[in-house]
This record gives C-alpha cells, sequence and structure tokens, in this order.
C-alpha cells in the first residue's frame, strides 16, 4: 500500500505492517460485536415507543424494511470481502480498494470520527441510564470514567475486547430471556395489537421508521475488526449475514410480546416498559447497560483501525503519519486509540450530542451507500479481475444504494446535505493532492465502459449544434512553444479534447524513454492546470510523420478535427511544412497556424480582430474560434473586432450593413468595421488597423500548386504583428450554423 503525492511535499514510500491477525474467528470477531451493536438502546429504550405510535403490523413492515437495506449491504460488503484481502481499516479499506483512494478518504475520515464520537454517545447513554438508578452519582463524571474503562479495555487487546464482550451478551441474552418469561402490565394490552397499519394520529410511520433505523445499522461492527481476523474473506460474510439474521428473528419477535402485553398509552409513555414486563426487571437494567457498553466497545476498537489504515495510506497529511503506527504482535493501533480517546472524552465532557447524533447516522449510511455502490458497480462492468466467491447480482447492490440514500432523506435532509458538504469536501481536497497507489481501481472499468458507450453513440455525420474543436497541438516540447498550449487551452474550455503531439525523428529513442517523455509532459501539463492526452511518434522524417499522426490518431468518430502548429521558423523548411499543410487539409482537418510574436506575446488581451471574408468556410471558423477565445477565462472581457476590406466607396455602405447584419446575428457582441481599399495591399491595411489588437485571425486560401509562394508572402506581410493566427477550414461542416441561429 505504497503511495506518493505528486504535489505537495510527497511523503516518502512507507512499507506497510503485514500481520497474521489476532487469530479472531467468525463468532467473536464478527458476529458477537455486530450482534451486540445492533440489539442496542433503541430496542431496550425505544421499540415501545414505535409499537405504541403505529401498531404491531406497521412495526413488522418497518423492521423489515429497515433490515432489508442492511442486509443488502451486507450482502455488498460479503462480495467485497470474498474477492480481496480486506486488511485493517474495514469499510474504508474496502471503498478505496475498489473506488480510488480519493473515495475511500472522503468515507473513511468521517467514518472515523463518527466512530470516535459514538463511543461517547454510548458511554453518555450509559451515564443516563445508570444515574437514573442511582441519582446520587455525576453523570459527567460516570461518562468519562466509562469511556476511560472501554478505552484502557481496548488498549489491552483486541481479543481481551472480545472476550468482555461474551459477558456483555450474556447480559443482553439474560435480559430477553426474563423478558419472555414476564407477563403483562396492564388491562390495555391488546390496544397495541389491533391498532391498524395507518393509524399515524402519534408520529407517522417514517418518522417512526427513522428513529428505528439506527437499530440496524450495527454490521460495520464486524467489518471493522477486518485486520484481526484469521480469515477476513469467510468470517465477514457468515458472521455479518448470520448478525443480521439474527437481529431480524429477535426484531420480529418483540413486537409481538409488546403489543400483547401492554397498551399503546404505556407503550408510549415508558421507555422502560420492558423492564415492567420483565420476569426480573433488573436484567432488563443488565440489558440496557451492556448494550451501551459493547456499543461503546465495539467504537473504541473499529475506530483506531480505521485511523491506522488511513495513515497508512498517506491520506492524513505527514505529522499525522504516526498514527498508523501499530503495536504488539496483533498490530494494535494504541496510538490510534489514544487519539480517539482523547475526541470522545471532549464530546462527553461536553455532554450533550443531540446536535451532531444525526449527522453520525448520515456518515454510517454513507459508507452503506458507498459500500453498495462499490459492489454493484464491480459486478456490472464484469471486470475479470473481480472474482468474488460470495456472488451478488450488481441490482442487488443498486437496490441497496438506492435504499440508503432514501433513508438519509427520510431522516434529515439537513443532516443529509452536511454528510454530502463534508464527504465532496474531503473528495476535492485529496483528488487536489493528487494522491497515486499502487494498486487499481473499479473508476478505470468504469470509466472504459462509459467511453465505450459513447464512441459507439457518437454519429458520423457532422453536428453544427455541438461543433467544437478538438485540437491535435503539434508543439514538441510544451516548454518551448508553451504559446500552443495556452491558445488550446483557452479555446477548449476545459470541454473539448486537447492532445499535445510530437514527432521525434531520432531513431536512437526507446519505446521505454518515449513513455517516460510522454509521463514527464503530462505532469508538466498538469501542474500547469492543463488537462490535455498526449502523442509522442517516432518516424524518420518529422513532417511527413505528422501527416502519418494526423491520419492514424483518434478511434471511431472520435479523432482530432483541427490540427493546432506554430509557423515555421527555418526557411529551408518551408516547402516540406507547406507540404505537411496540404496533407492536413487533404485528410479534412482544419488548420491553425499561430504566428507568434514573441516580444508582444497575447498583448493586454484586451483586443480581438478577425479579417471578416464570408461566413462559410474560413470566415465562419474564424469567428467560432475567436467567440471561444473571447469567452475563455483569461480573454474575458476582450472586445471582437470583425474588420472587412472593399474596393470602392461605393461598395462601403451596402457591404457595411450587410457586416452588421450577420454580425448582429451571430450573438457574439462583436462590432463591425468596412475599410475601403482604394488601391492598397491587404497587408498594408491590415498593419494599419490591427498594429493595436492584441490577438489577429487571418483566413488563408486552398492549397494548390502555388501555395508555397502564397505563404511565404503571408509571413512578410505579418512580421512584426501582434500574434496572428492563420486559419484553414477544411473540415466537411457547415461553419456558418454554428454562429447562425437557425429559424422556426
Amino acid at each position: 500500500m505504497n503511495q506518493t503525492s505528486r504535489t505537495t511535499g510527497p511523503p516518502q514510500p512507507q512499507t506497510v505492517v503485514q500481520t497474521q491477525g489476532a487469530g479472531l474467528g467468525t463468532f467473536g470477531g464478527v458476529f458477537t460485536p455486530s450482534i451486540l451493536t445492533i440489539l442496542g438502546v433503541i430496542m431496550y429504550l425505544r421499540f415501545g415507543w414505535v409499537v405504541g405510535n403505529v401498531g404491531l403490523l406497521a412495526t413488522l413492515l418497518i423492521v423489515t424494511i429497515a433490515t432489508s437495506i442492511t442486509f443488502l449491504t451486507a450482502l455488498s460488503i460479503s462480495a467485497i470481502a470474498t474477492d480481496q484481502r480486506v486488511r485493517v481499516g474495514g469499510a474504508y479499506y474496502m471503498i478505496s480498494r475498489s473506488l480510488g483512494l480519493e473515495t475511500g478518504g472522503a468515507v473513511g475520515i468521517p467514518l472515523f470520527f463518527a466512530q470516535a464520537l459514538s463511543v461517547a454517545l454510548y458511554t453518555i447513554g450509559f451515564a443516563e441510564s445508570l444515574v437514573n438508578v442511582f441519582p446520587v452519582l455525576d453523570q459527567r463524571l460516570v461518562g468519562l470514567v466509562t469511556t476511560l474503562a472501554v478505552a484502557a479495555l481496548a488498549l489491552t487487546s483486541a481479543r481481551a475486547a472480545i472476550r468482555a464482550q461474551y459477558f456483555i451478551m450474556a447480559a443482553i441474552g439474560l435480559s430477553l430471556l426474563s423478558l419472555l418469561a414476564g407477563g403483562s402490565v396492564g388491562p390495555e394490552a391488546h390496544d397495541a395489537l389491533n391498532a391498524p397499519v395507518g393509524d399515524l394520529t402519534r408520529h407517522g410511520f417514517w418518522v417512526v421508521f427513522a428513529v428505528f433505523f439506527p437499530a440496524v445499522t450495527g454490521i460495520m461492527s464486524g467489518v471493522n475488526m477486518s485486520g484481526d481476523l484469521a480469515d477476513p474473506g469467510k468470517s465477514i460474510p457468515r458472521g455479518t449475514l448470520a448478525a443480521v439474521g439474527v437481529g431480524y428473528v429477535i426484531y420480529m419477535v418483540l413486537p409481538v410480546i409488546l403489543a400483547a402485553r401492554a397498551g399503546s398509552a404505556q407503550l408510549l409513555s415508558d421507555p422502560m416498559i420492558m423492564r415492567r414486563m420483565a420476569f426480573w426487571g433488573d436484567a432488563i437494567l443488565l440489558g440496557v447497560w451492556g448494550a451501551t457498553l459493547s456499543s461503546a466497545v465495539g467504537s473504541i476498537m473499529g475506530a483506531p483501525r480505521v485511523l491506522q489504515a488511513l495513515a497508512r495510506d498517506g491520506i492524513l497529511p505527514g505529522p499525522l503519519r504516526l498514527l498508523g503506527r501499530g503495536s504488539g504482535e496483533d498490530d494494535s493501533p494504541r496510538v490510534g486509540t489514544i487519539a480517539t480517546l482523547c475526541i470522545a472524552l471532549a464530546a462527553v465532557w461536553l455532554g450533550d450530542l443531540n446536535l451532531i447524533a444525526p449527522i453520525l447516522t448520515m456518515f454510517f449510511l454513507t459508507t452503506y451507500g458507498v459500500l453498495n455502490v462499490a459492489a454493484g458497480l464491480e459486478r456490472a462492468l464484469g471486470s475479470p479481475s473481480f472474482r468474488p466467491r460470495f456472488h451478488v447480482p450488481w441490482y442487488l447492490s443498486a437496490l441497496g444504494a438506492v435504499g440508503c440514500i432514501s433513508v438519509m432523506m427520510l431522516i434529515n435532509p439537513g443532516a443529509t446535505a452536511v454528510a454530502a458538504a463534508v464527504v465532496v469536501g474531503i473528495y476535492v481536497w485529496l483528488q487536489r493532492r493528487e494522491l497515486q497507489t499502487t494498486w487499481g481501481d473499479v473508476r478505470r472499468g468504469l470509466w472504459m465502459a462509459v467511453t465505450r458507450a459513447g464512441l459507439f453513440r457518437l454519429q458520423d455525420s457532422s453536428d453544427p449544434k455541438n461543433w467544437r474543436p478538438h485540437l491535435l497541438v503539434l508543439s514538441g516540447a510544451p516548454t518551448r512553444r508553451w504559446y500552443l498550449i495556452e491558445f488550446a487551452n483557452w479555446i477548449a474550455h476545459r470541454r473539448a479534447l486537447v492532445t499535445v503531439s510530437s514527432v521525434l525523428s531520432d531513431d536512437a529513442i526507446t519505446i521505454d524513454r518515449q513513455r517516460k517523455m510522454e509521463r514527464a509532459i503530462s505532469d508538466y501539463l498538469a501542474r500547469r492546470g492543463v488537462q490535455a492526452l498526449i502523442r509522442i511518434i517516432r518516424a524518420p522524417d518529422a513532417f511527413d510523420g505528422a501527416t502519418r499522426l494526423i491520419e492514424a490518431y483518434g478511434i471511431g468518430a472520435l479523432t482530432p478535427n483541427t490540427v493546432l502548429l506554430g509557423d515555421t521558423e527555418i526557411e529551408h523548411h518551408r516547402s516540406a511544412y507547406c507540404g505537411m499543410i496540404t496533407g492536413f487539409h487533404d485528410a479534412r482537418r482544419n488548420v491553425v497556424i499561430l504566428h507568434h510574436n514573441h516580444e508582444l506575446d497575447f498583448g493586454r488581451r484586451r483586443r480581438i480582430d478577425v479579417w471578416w471574408g464570408g461566413l462559410q468556410n474560413n470566415g465562419g471558423l474564424m469567428l467560432t474560434v475567436a467567440y471561444l477565445l473571447q469567452t475563455s477565462f483569461a480573454w474575458r472581457g476582450a472586445e471582437l473586432h470583425v474588420k472587412m476590406v472593399v474596393p470602392t466607396e461605393e461598395a462601403a455602405a451596402p457591404a457595411q450593413a450587410n457586416l452588421k447584419r450577420i454580425v448582429d446575428g451571430l450573438r457574439t457582441e462583436a462590432s463591425c468595421e468596412t475599410i475601403v481599399g482604394g488601391g492598397r495591399s491587404f497587408f498594408d491595411i491590415f498593419r494599419e488597423s490591427s498594429a493595436g489588437a492584441d490577438f489577429v485571425f487571418i483566413g488563408m486560401r486552398t492549397p494548390d500548386a502555388e501555395w508555397e509562394a502564397y505563404y511565404e508572402r503571408v509571413q512578410a506581410g505579418v512580421a512584426g504583428m501582434p500574434s496572428t493566427a492563420f486559419v484553414l477550414a477544411a473540415e466537411d461542416i457547415a461553419f456558418g450554423e454554428i454562429l447562425v441561429k437557425p429559424e422556426g
């Protein structure tokens, strides 16, 4: 799991400690912590309230829907766990190895804080119940002492904590047996049994569902112990599914008992109604205390292991990497446990988690949803590397993801929005750090599938409405002709495809060196915020190689439609250069030649001149590219001037009116100017009129036998002028339709 960062003070590759784990089995390592978290405080203190609000049948429906979502998530977890070796980090490890480091970190960091604060939530609940029985105790002090006690248990070892949970499970089992052996508490015993499903006189179905749902969200407790399991691939599926099944049976039996033994008014008014029903009432207290303590122990063991995995993968900043250290033969995250303890103690000292409790639930549900997405994508894409022993159809995982999102919105839309904002913020932060991993993930397969589908759906026919300049930039080394990269980036608007290419004529350059050059150029462009593909080829002759590159580069209908290159500065290369341009035109590629003024560069980026020669062909292409340049961030606010030369004064007025009509119809907010030639050459007029521009567009005539001499005159005509683009349209597309809005 080594990784480095390419931008911000790259961390040194780390060697991850691989351990054999503590050797925990399915029952002790997965089933026990999972079932103890499922059979928690809500079962003891809120189940009667649920039945009293909606009646027996609706309660059974709530239990079934809630458990179905958890069951679908458990299936997804089982599929991932049987496909890969799940190491320290549980859910974070699974997500990061399936959807990438950024997604894993975006979910893993909030998941750690949610579990750390859950420790405080459970110990505060334990303290409140204890103080209700012994009012002389100080609730805050009890909470602090309890938090320290569960942390000390976790620091001892994972196995010691699991052994302690056996006693807690025995207490919960005793409380359930005592409840089963108990009796009715009053004459209203059958009111709730006969309450209709639609009876929502107190609280609505979905409000009650939102209160109950956290009761079935305990499956992460076992998954988080993945690094301490002898065989995670077997233990996680078996233990998790068994816990979900046992929890469902218990939750389907308890409402029947509650409805048969108490009336709805009693169930609503007394949170400890189970204590009154039980054969031995104090056994229910033992169950409540055991439930809160077991959940606290599960969280104090799970949170540090997520933190340990985050630190080892380089997600956390440099100084926090020490949180990845493990201690002892079982690689116990003691440093991480101390950090978790500090967070929990601070929360216990504040003593009120009512405001953040909904957001904690959101982060757990976010984790469930992302796990379902990961498993569903892996199965739907059919990657040969995804071969789980536990097969789950993709649509079941998708259904689980939809269920998680729906429940989040039903529980608390505001908390859902906060959780989503935090996850997205962390994802963007990690993406900007450009972390690299040594493992693959499903994202490449997803993009390949999307790209394949898109390529087959692209039409070969021209479509002026959606036309963009997909550029092949013949820049050579980007550092030598950066102005070409800049110009391409401006007119692409991060929506068109840009390929930076070069032709190497040195036969001594090997394929390996060629690939290294491509990676170096890619890194260089990325550091300067340019999104582009890189293509380097070898050919004996650079000009012939460029022509062959144009003919061969691309896939299906997705090929570069416009070639961008610099003006030739070597006189004896002009003939071959002009032959290359002719080849581009014959291949139906538009050509933009950038004659760059190295002293003026792009000036103040305030004025763009377009020398008009008609709406079709060069004129339409020039105005389209000029508009893209004008609306780029670097040129925003620049003025666009369309200029046209006419031979006489008599032709000026109608030409001006016609040009104004066309320009107004282009919706480019350009100004137009008609200039009377009066016998002067075009370049004399050009040099006088465009001397104050920052960038100029000029159309070129179609290549012919005398094109080399023509091009030489064009080069001489723009010498010393602002940077100028020579535009030659060749694509079979009506560029005028891009600019002129059709009627009807």
